[in-house]
């Protein structure tokens, strides 16, 4: 009973409905505690102490996309591959690629500057594929001669 107890004590209940976590957190952005001396999170104490057991090969999908929220009626059990079908994680290295605006050479991704591959989805510089593309040439040129 102390373990709900000091689990209430650190929840903030938000008007949009959230129950927000307000302690510690695991390094994913979970909230976690620590009960019997073993760290657990925080929605997943919740759900069972207020809806019931978490069954294997389940895992809880935040519906409300809060992950600090611990209220059970925003949380809902599926599998693994639902719950990454659901989140956000599948575009993240996209909205990163798209969020850069220059190459790693420090070449501007411009109207001007931007190569959209054909082969595979992605962009680059265009000046720096054209050097490479010179270098590729060069060496293949030189090799050319030398095995002759």
């Amino acid at each position: 009973m102390e373990a709900i107890t000091r689990f209430w004590a650190k929840v903030n209940k938000i008007p949009n409905g959230c129950w927000e976590w307000m302690a510690g957190f695991a390094g994913n952005g979970y909230g976690s505690f620590y009960l019997n001396g073993k760290r657990v999170k925080a929605h997943r104490f919740a759900y069972e102490v207020l809806v019931g057991i978490i069954p294997d090969g389940l895992e809880i999908d935040h519906l409300c996309r809060n992950s600090k929220c611990v209220n059970p009626d925003h949380l809902e059990l599926v599998t693994h591959s639902e719950n990454v079908r659901r989140g956000l994680a599948p575009n993240t290295g996209r909205q990163y690629q798209e969020s850069k605006t220059h190459c790693p050479k420090g070449h501007p991704y411009d109207e001007t500057n931007i190569y959209f591959r054909t082969d595979r989805p992605g962009r680059e510089c265009r000046l720096c594929r054209r050097e490479a593309i010179r270098r590729y040439l060069k060496r293949v040129r030189s090799n050319r001669y030398c095995n002759e």
